[in-house]
Formats: structure tokens, sequence, C-alpha cells
């Protein structure tokens, strides 16, 4: 069976299912498979469970009885995301794909909270942008929606353009590169490259030569962005940004962060700068400015009113411990719990540094995935924090364990809890960063 003739199956039973504790009468179950599963596994089970068809890619799991609601093919990863992109192929309308090292998830909820001003937006839900997520994305679409946007994140070389070909973004952002997942990219230069496949993609569509495709929205103070851009020659592009590049288009400047940040922005044309507009927003950090223009340049792209994008600017509150504030009973906590890596830790120090706020108090969790540079990324935020003052510092886990510094060491979130149980700490503004696996999100509950 060709995915053509899948999706003819598909669209007869409209509901995709790769979880057999989760199949809705008439579904299609699709076996993937996991580190510690194997979905052929549950094939059968699914089928009991309600689903009309299953997708398999062992003939073993095939149940003679009942072999005509069995598809058997190549690869189940694979058919799953074909089958979503020939779903993805049936809306002519605008995607946009949104990547980068730091705030990719922010951008996207930024974005889609703006579109949503004047569109029917569907949007990548939490952080679902891998090569499962992506599909998943895809096969919400119905004839409702007018436009999309779509989180891709990546961890190897090759995982982008996988994604892009799969989702076939119209058009698209880089928030930023970054040392992030150093163990799977191998080094920076990785990192670029495979952030770098969205714009190759973008490009190609462009010089295919329909002009709905391949546009490019641009930090244009990021350096390492415009080398990528020149260096693949896009033409299509729409800059934002706080510095004078020919290429920026919508222009911002931070008024202050206490501890929320307010800034202005206004459109750079040939005709001269627009009236500035103020925007008072729920998020914590300097470097949300750049998210904020990003969101910008996309809603003035599609025809977003002015007003309406302060409006949806002004009114986003994050979620899921992303520069989230928390005022509890005893502290203020700025929570940013969900990720870590070298760059996101120093622009949240920097942040942290320059807030006009009383009793600093941090507590800093590991950042994973960072391969044989992890010694010398952990190491530099240690000496960063000795260099801001922020004596009051608390590291957890093991890669800060082997850090040189003066400041308070735990093994572990649970070693946390219990000094904090012990010295509860009174009026102070608690920066909680460090990536998911330290499980520092558990510790608003306890201050």
């Amino acid at each position: 069976m060709n995915i053509k003739e899948l999706y003819q199956l598909y669209r007869q039973h409209p509901v995709i299912t790769t979880d057999s504790r989760d199949c809705p009468k008439d579904s299609i179950f699709v076996a993937l498979k996991g580190a510690s599963f194997n979905g052929n596994d549950y094939a059968a089970k699914a089928l009991d469970q309600g689903c009309a068809y299953a997708v398999v890619d062992e003939e073993r799991a095939i149940d003679a009885a009942r072999k005509e609601q069995f598809v058997l093919v190549d690869d189940c990863l694979q058919t799953f995301k074909d089958l979503a992109r020939e779903h993805r192929r049936q809306f002519d309308i605008p995607v946009v794909g949104i990547t980068g090292t730091n705030g990719k998830t922010t951008t996207k909820e930024l974005v889609a909270a703006v579109l949503a001003e004047k569109y029917n937006v569907l949007a990548t839900q939490g952080n679902f942008n891998n090569d499962v997520g992506v599909p998943k994305t895809l096969f919400r679409l119905n004839r409702e929606h007018e436009i999309a946007v779509v989180e891709m994140g990546a961890s190897h070389p090759g995982d982008i353009k996988t994604l892009v070909e799969t989702a076939e973004p119209t058009c698209g952002l880089i928030t930023n590169v970054g040392r992030a997942h150093l163990q799977g990219f191998g080094s920076f230069e990785g990192v670029m490259n495979t952030k770098g496949e969205l714009y190759d993609y973008l490009r190609k569509r462009a010089e295919e030569g329909d002009p709905d495709h391949g546009f490019v929205f641009i930090n244009t103070d990021d350096e390492h962005l415009m080398q990528m851009a020149n260096e693949r020659g896009l033409i299509l592009l729409a800059g934002y940004g706080t510095g004078d590049s020919d290429d920026i288009v919508v222009k911002g400047e931070v008024v202050e962060c206490a501890p929320f940040l307010t800034f202005r922005w206004w459109i750079v044309d040939e005709e001269g700068d627009t009236e500035k507009e103020l925007v008072h927003t729920h998020l914590i950090g300097a470097y949300n400015l750049y998210n904020m223009l990003a969101a910008i340049s996309v809603g003035l792209f599609f025809d977003v009113d002015v007003a309406q994008v302060n409006h949806a600017l002004a009114n986003y509150v994050p979620s899921n411990n992303r520069s989230q504030l928390t005022r509890t009973e005893h502290n203020t906590l700025i929570v940013d719990a969900y990720n870590a890596n070298p760059t996101s830790m120093a622009a949240a120090l920097q942040n942290f540094r320059d807030m006009r706020v009383e009793n600093k108090m941090a507590i800093l969790g590991d950042m994973r995935e960072l391969g044989d540079a992890s010694a010398e990324e952990h190491q530099h935020i240690a000496d960063m924090l000795a260099e801001y003052g922020l004596t009051n510092t608390w590291l957890v886990g093991e890669e800060f364990g082997k850090t040189r510094c003066q400041f308070r060491k735990f093994a572990d979130v649970e070693q946390v809890k219990a000094a904090l149980a012990e010295q509860p700490p009174r009026g102070c503004c608690i920066l909680i960063k460090g990536s998911n696996g330290t499980r520092l999100y558990q510790l608003p509950e306890v201050l």
C-alpha cells in the first residue's frame, strides 16, 4: 500500500494513535518504536481496544485471523511522517516553521498569539517538536485553520531537514544558535549547520519561484544568523532587532525589567520610522525582546494590525516553567527550569544580575547533553556567577559539583529540598534554572 492509498484509508478513519492505551474507536494505530518499547508488540491489542487498522513494520505483529486490518510497511516512523506530510499537502495555507537553540517554544507561542488576533491558528502544543511531535501537530490540521505555526527541535545533524521535509513550511525563523546538545551535534558548527537546514529549505522554495514561499524572519543583531543567511544567499528577509541593519523592518528597545519586560517597538521603512509602541509584558528577561520582535515581524507580514499585535503580546502569560514569575507566601520565584544550556544560562544570569530587586538567590541545575564540553561550560557558568557577585547561589548536580567555586553544592534536588526545609529562605528573589532532568521544577512548591 503506497502513501496515497494509506491516506485514503486515513480519510475514512481520520484519527491516528501511537499509544495502545489510547485507541479511539475506528482510529488507525501506528506501531512506532522507542528506546524501551516496540509498538509492533501492541498492534493486536490496539485492534482489541477499538482501532480499525494497525500499521506495522514487523510481519510477526500481524494476527492471521484479522490480517486485513494490518498494513505492513518498511518503516513505521517514516510512514508516519509521510502520511502527515500528505495530510499537510491538502491545505493551501501558510505554515510558519520555527526552530532555534533557545526561545523557540516561547517564540512559537507569541507568534501564534499574535496571529490568533486575526486568524484561526494551528500551533504546536507544548514542545511537540520532534519527528513524532511534528507529524502529530500536522494531523490536527482541519478545514477551519487559516495558518499553522510549527515548532521544530533538533539534537542531531539532519533533524531539521527531516522535519521541514515533513511540515513543508512556507516561511520561517531561527531564534538563535547556541551551545546546546553538543553531545549530539559534535560542535557549535554542527548546531549552525543543522539549524540552517530550515534556511536551506526556504531558500529552495524561494528559488522555485513561488511568491508565497521562502520568506525568512531574522534577528539582524545575531551575527551567526546573518552569516548563515549570507552564506546561503537568502534574499526574502524581514529583519528585526535593535541595530541598524539594511534588512531591519521591526526595531525595538528594552525600557525596563522590573521584573517584567517592558519594551518599545516601531517599523522602519523608506518613509521613516513609525511612532513607537509601548508594550508591558508578563515575561521575565530582556532576552525576550527578540522573541517579541520576532512575533511582531510575523504578525505584520500577515497583516495583523498594530493594535492587535500589542494586545496579543501584552496579554501573553508564560507557562511550562519558562520565564515564569511566581510570588509565594515567602518569596518571589523566577522559574526557568524546563531546559538549560550555556547560552540560555548565561542570558538568564545576565538578566538576573541587572534586575533591580533585593535579596537575590539562585538555584542552578546541571546543563545536560554537552559531551566533552561539559566541564568547561559548567566552570564558565560558575566563574560568571562569581563575576556577577551572585554569592547566594546553590549548584545542583554532578557536573556543577566538579566546578572550582565557593558556592554551595548539592548532588540532586532531594538534597536541596532537605536544605530548604532546614533553612527556608524568606523575602528572597530566587532564580531557578536547570535542565529538565535535574527536576528543579519541584522546588516552587517548597519555596
